[in-house]
């Protein structure tokens, strides 16, 4: 089957959720979500975010397949959380909280101050000091969050987070909260309403494993509404210093510069085994250099992601032997590459930037080859 992505010619061609302009993934797929008619939803208009064909990837891989990446980059945030976010906060104000908290990366916390603080509601985050990405602490900031900086790693400050929540009138909204998973479950949606069919491949990056559950969650619920009819093999990557899925056992000190999935002991451990086992997928470990050499090529495409991101391509890059004919394999992009400049920086080719250039023309022109 070859799929395509060219855009409805009439407006009967339109699916009904997008007729009248995007208002958010909750009013986009209402009938697919735990809301009412008086639920009161909190939103930034997150979701709808392009499936973009990537053909040097496919090429690299050959065979005649077609690659696209889910860009959740260009969400409100700039990440994949805001469409657990909005959930998960629309829910807590429905229940009456007045505060919701989380341990965070970065992404996760920047989601949820900003959609608490829509919400009106008070943010309080938990990060490890010193492991969390410049552009993600600055966002918290800006919205307003109470943030709170441990001497310990993500799995620390979610045990401390998790305990709080029992104690404390706080509501939780990391990837345990099931709304976070409903309203992630979206992506897939969308990936079938672009493509009208569901990828052989689904490739994705595992940190806390919550994303991986919600995307099967979506494929799952709409094969059987029947607006697919296959399901996608989950391929699962992990950094190789913080792969417990791979190894087969939580890593309590867990090392990458993908900080976002720097995570040794998933919080959706048994779910994300269980998504493996039902989607006859795999998790795989991608090390520093594979991904940061997907991270260069996704660039190359004019797409700009954060490293964590770029684990999906380095893993289906990883695997390409073992991808078949004409296969269409779709990579999620969790997060957008203004999260980390400063991997961008660090990790660019130095013949790229050329400093203390004399400011006259002849000098520029030489140097640019003219």
């Amino acid at each position: 089957m070859t799929l395509s992505l060219n855009a409805p010619q009439t407006a009967t061609d339109i699916p009904p959720h997008r007729q009248n302009g995007w208002r958010g993934l909750i009013e986009a797929y209402r009938p697919y979500l735990p809301v009412t008619d008086s639920t009161p939803v909190i939103s930034l208009h997150e979701g709808n975010t392009p499936l973009i064909p990537v053909p040097t990837i496919a090429a690299e891989i050959g065979k005649k397949v077609q690659v696209f990446v889910k860009y959740d980059g260009l969400n409100p945030t700039g990440s994949f959380k805001d469409r657990g976010m909005t959930m998960a906060v629309t829910k807590a104000k429905e229940a009456g909280a007045k505060a919701v908290i989380c341990a965070s990366t970065g992404n996760t916390s920047a989601a949820a101050a900003a959609y608490a603080k829509r919400g009106g509601l008070r943010a309080f985050v938990l990060i490890p000091d010193g492991y969390v990405a410049l552009g993600k602490l600055a966002q918290a900031l800006v919205y307003g969050a109470e943030v709170l900086a441990i001497k310990g790693n993500f799995d620390r400050a979610l045990e401390i987070v998790r305990e709080l929540a029992d104690r404390c009138p706080v509501t939780l909204v990391n990837s345990i909260n099931p709304y976070r998973l409903e309203g992630q479950k979206t992506a897939a949606f969308e990936v079938i309403d672009d493509l009208g069919e569901a990828p052989d491949w689904l490739c994705i990056p595992v940190g806390n494993a919550g994303n991986i559950t919600a995307y099967w969650m979506g494929f799952c619920q709409y094969h059987q509404m029947g607006r697919s009819t296959r399901l996608p093999k989950m391929m699962g990557f992990q950094a190789s210093g913080s792969a417990p899925f791979v190894v087969g056992n939580p890593v309590l000190q867990p090392d990458t510069l993908a900080t976002a999935i720097r995570i040794g002991n998933p919080a959706n451990w048994d779910k994300a085994l269980s998504v493996r086992d039902a989607s006859q997928g795999e998790f795989n470990a991608v090390t520093d250099d594979e991904i940061m050499h997907a991270y260069r090529m996704l660039g190359q495409e004019g797409i700009f992601c954060e490293p964590a991101s770029a684990a999906s391509v380095a893993g289906l890059l990883k695997l390409k032997d073992r991808v078949r004919e004409g296969a269409t394999i779709v990579c999620v992009l969790t997060g957008n590459g203004l999260k980390d400049p400063d991997a961008a920086i660090t990790h660019s080719d130095d013949s790229l930037f050329k400093k203390g250039i004399e400011p006259d023309l002849e000098t520029v022109a030489e140097i640019m080859g003219f």
